[in-house]
């Protein structure tokens, strides 16, 4: 062997050495890389509940506000029935009595209304609260894993370090989501 072939193959053995060592590199930019999927769709998935919930809020404020309506309109029309001279006092006696009724079923429901869509209301703030954590966490996921492909361009281990403490940082915003009550 000359000895020009001996620095090639010398040169060949680094070559290949050095690109076994980045093994772990590549095998951490695809852990990262499942991770920002599996965090995205977490995310979006919390934003979908987070919509319907804000949706069923919406209707539950309707219905209380309808029944609020109907409530302060026949009180009303009962005040104006009661300093009309009624032709039909009996229709008009019914008609307050059914009025009362009414009055005496909505004190009770307008509570209950209310808090219904209180608590839905509660729950898309807790929505909201985990899709916030889930898309910091893809964030960081995503940086994560550009910083580790860095490490393929420039040899230097230094940028997989970085990319694994964002990746980690970005785990940790996603199991965050768990403590959340």
């Amino acid at each position: 062997m000359e000895a020009n072939e001996v620095q090639e193959l010398k040169e060949h053995a680094e070559h290949g050495s050095s690109e076994s060592g980045l093994r772990p590199v590549a095998f951490t930019m695809s852990v990262v890389a499942v991770l920002v999927a599996i965090t995205t769709v977490l995310g979006h998935r919390t934003h979908t509940e987070a919509v319907l919930n804000q949706n069923r809020a919406t209707d539950q404020w309707n219905q209380y506000q309808a029944k609020k309506i109907r409530s302060e309109i026949t009180k009303h029309a009962d005040d104006i029935l009661m300093i009309m001279p009624a032709t039909d006092k009996e229709t008009a006696s019914k008609t307050l009595k059914d009025d009362a009724d009414h009055q005496a079923k909505w004190k009770i429901e307008l509570p209950e209304e209310q808090k219904k869509a209180e608590e839905l209301q509660a729950e898309v703030k807790h929505a909201e609260a985990r899709a916030d954590r889930f898309d910091l966490s893809e964030a960081l996921l995503e940086i994560g894993l550009v910083i580790t492909s860095v490490t393929l361009l420039t040899r230097s281990r230094i940028y997989w370090y970085l990319g694994v403490v964002f990746s980690l940082c970005g785990i940790a915003s996603a199991l965050s989501v768990l403590l959340l009550n």
